[in-house]
């Protein structure tokens, strides 16, 4: 594994640095991938129109959309990494699945429909994939899509139920999976499509979370009627669509290891301004070697993302990579944060809503919200089944 910066990539990287410290919407205030409050959501499309006008996005699109061919293949990683370094606002949505489906599976009309629209952030897509009875077992998805008419009538008349779609409150489009063959194998008949959220049919019910924002929807399908034109690649090949486009989603991988490393940093403040019978808890051995457990951990998940960026690069990936990655990652994140709020003792009851909570309850919210990492992306349990049999061979 080689992995070695070059002084043309650290010059890209000052000049993302450069640009975010310049142009971004300001810090984060929850920990994990949250929905804006709407009077944020100008600013953050503002901010994402720069970033894919600077170069910083979309930069393995086609050149006349936009792309840089010629770019290298770390400057993805190396965005998302500053970004999450800078605890700034991400591009929110599903954009980055959406145009990747687009790109590779799209007609030219969609391309030049859609891609323009993404890069300026008229449109803020969401995903539509996890159903109540198919989240870490997306295959077992069970809304319907029925054709209807023939030729430039045509159009899907959708009837279904989705959930766990973040952001789908602030969306305009919808990257959406459902069942055209009903009668198909398991992972058959199922069609990938461009949705408008605002097509009548279309009941969008935020869920309010144990962390008190709402940050995912439930989304609610009733005779939604979708043409024909907006299936992305062949009916009936939905499952393959959005597959590849799941790959391509990586540069979040280095935003991970940013988020950890960045968390580490602050548990180490956090350790020195927190008194235990009048001494800094960092002055405590036992305190100091629990950190530098978790630091243990922090560097080892560096090292697991730097290999898998590796791999990907090589176009060596393994089975197991992205399950284990996203495990250690989900679980060490939990343990972080809880010993945050442990670290302070009685004062790990006061919330956000308390203005005497240590960093403005950040660490409360992150780790009420650290459970969702276990569970977003398949669930922990469900990927130590798919390290088994797919990584070590085991049997079913």
């Amino acid at each position: 594994m080689r992995l070695e910066s070059t002084p043309e990539l650290e010059a890209f990287r000052q000049r993302v640095r450069a640009f975010i410290a310049e142009h971004a919407p300001g810090i984060k205030k929850h920990a994990g991938v949250r929905a804006p409050e709407p009077g944020l959501m100008p600013v953050i499309r503002t901010w994402t129109a720069k970033l894919y006008e600077a170069g910083f996005l979309g930069i393995n699109w086609p050149a006349e959309f936009g792309g840089r061919p010629d770019a290298h293949p770390l400057e993805s990683f190396i965005v998302a990494e500053e970004i999450a370094r800078a605890r700034t606002w991400p591009p929110i949505g599903a954009a980055s699945l959406a145009s990747a489906a687009i790109i590779d599976f799209g007609t030219d009309e969609q391309r030049e429909r859609f891609l323009p629209r993404i890069r300026d952030c008229r449109d803020v897509w969401c995903q539509l994939f996890s159903e109540p009875g198919a989240g870490s077992d997306l295959a077992a998805l069970r809304t319907r899509a029925r054709l209807e008419g023939e030729g430039a009538d045509a159009v899907f008349v959708v009837d279904g139920q989705k959930v766990w779609t973040t952001n789908g409150q602030h969306a305009d489009m919808g990257y959406l999976l459902a069942r055209t063959d009903p009668d198909a194998a398991k992972h058959r008949g199922i069609t990938a499509f461009a949705l408008d959220m605002r097509s009548p049919g279309v009941d969008i019910r935020p869920l309010r979370e144990i962390t008190g924002t709402t940050d995912f929807n439930e989304v609610f399908l009733d005779g939604v009627r979708i043409p024909a034109a907006n299936v992305i690649g062949e009916v009936n090949n939905g499952w393959r669509v959005a597959m590849s486009s799941l790959g391509h989603e990586r540069s979040g991988v280095a935003a991970r290891g940013a988020e950890l490393l960045t968390t580490l940093d602050d548990l180490l403040r956090l350790a020195a301004d927190t008194e235990v019978n009048g001494v800094a808890a960092l002055d405590d051995s036992a305190t100091r070697q629990s950190i530098g457990e978790l630091a243990t951990r922090v560097h080892v998940n560096a090292a697991m993302i730097n290999l898998a960026q590796s791999r990907m690069l090589n176009h060596t990936e393994q089975p197991a990579d992205a399950p284990l990655g996203k495990i250690f990652f989900s679980e060490l994140n939990h343990d972080l944060v809880d010993f945050g709020v442990r670290l302070q003792g009685v004062e790990g009851m006061l919330t956000e809503a308390d203005p005497d909570a240590v960093d403005g309850g950040w660490w409360q919210d992150a780790h009420l919200y650290s459970r969702a990492y276990t569970i977003a992306g398949g669930a922990n349990e469900i990927l130590r089944t798919q390290i088994a049999e797919r990584g070590l061979g085991l049997p079913r």
